[in-house]
């Protein structure tokens, strides 16, 4: 099996900004930061103690390829995303792993929030719904099947944006207009939503359906303006189904974590630090991730 990238080390070239589960960020500019996706893999909130080789380039060239689908189909869409290009900073020996796993995207101020968008009915709002007929607090039509689509088309249903280690917490929309403002809540909500029915209807047409997904958005401080950032509609954000195994009253195949998450509560393991995980299970993700990447971008 092939190594997996999981540790950044520029060798001084930028200064480090930040670690995420699967992102290390760091500032070429005032106004540019470099954002290199590693093949760490969390679930449950907890990062493996191995990865997924590949998987970083993966998620980037997938994430670039939406944002081309995106700003297609809606042109007055503002994106973080700059190039695919190393900045000149980056020393040649480096440059073989960090490309097409790298990013150059502008500085934002970013929300803190989460912009979950649900078109079917599974996971926790699935959870929640059996329980108390809500999902996210909002009431839904009674009656609904698991992984069914809403009746009434996607909705919208925000979660906190946790800390490292911490965990995301559903929360209504209302809470959201209470974190970020309702000026920025209200673009968020409606936003998040056009942009997943257009990837929803694009990915359809290549035999997955996406479920779920979730997106985040920056302000540029010098316009005001709402801007989609980070990683968009991948594996690791979403929630992908093959379209053609679909059936409405039970869990379904997916191009995704879903794989791994199984495995970790079929062991006891969820939820837990220092697992490590088989290379059985690696290699049945990386394919899974691979497969879905090819589905939605033709392998390009």
């Amino acid at each position: 099996m092939a190594t997996a990238y999981t540790q950044t080390d520029l060798q001084g070239a930028l200064p480090l900004i930040a670690r995420g589960k699967v992102r290390d960020l760091y500032e070429i500019d005032d106004k540019t930061l470099l954002f290199i996706a590693t093949d760490r893999i969390s679930a449950y909130d907890v990062i493996m103690e191995n990865g997924i080789p590949n998987k970083g380039i993966l998620l980037t060239l997938c994430t670039r390829k939406w944002f081309e689908v995106l700003t297609t189909a809606l042109p007055t869409l503002r994106t973080h995303f700059l190039t695919l290009d190393l900045p000149p900073q980056i020393p040649e020996s480096l440059r073989p792993i960090l490309q097409n796993r790298s990013m150059q995207v502008r500085k934002l101020r970013i929300l803190p929030i989460e912009a979950i968008v649900r078109g079917y009915i599974t996971g926790s709002a699935w959870k929640e719904y059996q329980t108390h007929g809500t999902v996210h607090g909002l009431p839904v039509k009674a009656g609904l099947r698991e992984s069914e689509a809403f009746p009434d088309g996607p909705i919208y249903t925000p979660s906190t944006k946790a800390e490292l280690g911490e965990h995301d917490e559903n929360i209504h929309p209302d809470k959201a207009v209470e974190i970020i403002g309702e000026k920025y809540a209200a673009t968020v909500a409606s936003l998040s939503v056009q942009l997943y029915k257009i990837a929803h209807e694009y990915a359809l047409s290549r035999g997955v359906i996406i479920a779920d997904t979730k997106f985040e958005f920056g302000v540029d401080e010098e316009t005001g303006e709402v801007v989609l950032a980070d990683e968009v509609l991948t594996p690791d954000s979403s929630r992908f189904w093959p379209k053609d195994t679909y059936e409405i009253g039970r869990g379904q195949a997916s191009f995704d974590k879903q794989f791994l998450r199984d495995w970790l509560v079929k062991e006891g393991l969820k939820g837990k630090e220092g697992v490590r995980m088989t290379d059985e299970i690696a290699e049945k993700t990386s394919e899974k991730y691979k497969e879905a990447w090819e589905k939605i971008t033709g392998g390009n």
